[in-house]
């Protein structure tokens, strides 16, 4: 959440900071509130079951769209994906997808959050070279507190 001590992606400097390997805002008392206070219901969790189902929709969302799904890890409170789009679909684009079908799979398996909604608004999205590929991979496979972690075989690496 914006504000957040762990640190957060700022919108205001996303175009800078959104970058891998860059710096990132934390610790800003008065958004953290703000943004709180901003809420439409409870933080929204996952669990180890909304996960399962999120992973399988991206599957079937990268296949149906022929995009290439390197790694997913999947936290309780955020998700991290590792995905080669086509040329027509734009990382935005993208992220609105899995998220647009993940939310309709959750929906229909546990109802509706009290929000109304499985996710924030926008996404943080770093887009990533060839060459950093296997270090994301690596970045994905090692997320603490992964609720599940999964890499497509043919990229697993140490």
């Amino acid at each position: 959440m914006p504000g957040d001590e762990r640190g957060f992606v700022s919108r205001v400097d996303a175009e800078i900071h959104n970058k891998y390997g860059e710096p990132f805002d934390a610790d800003v008392r008065w958004l953290k509130k703000y943004t709180g206070s901003t809420l439409k219901g409870s933080p929204v969790f996952l669990v180890g079951e909304h996960a399962k189902v999120l992973l399988e929709q991206f599957q079937e969302t990268a296949a149906h769209q022929h995009w290439t799904l390197y790694g997913v890890a999947i936290m309780p409170n955020h998700v991290h994906v590792l995905l080669e789009t086509s040329d027509d679909a734009s990382p935005e684009k993208a992220a609105g997808y899995l998220k647009s079908y993940g939310s309709r799979r959750l929906n229909v398996i546990f109802g509706k959050p009290e929000s109304g909604t499985w996710w924030t608004a926008g996404s943080s999205i770093r887009q990533k070279t060839v060459d950093s590929i296997p270090d994301v991979i690596r970045y994905i496979k090692h997320q603490r507190n992964a609720l599940l972690v999964w890499i497509a075989p043919q990229y697993d690496i140490e």
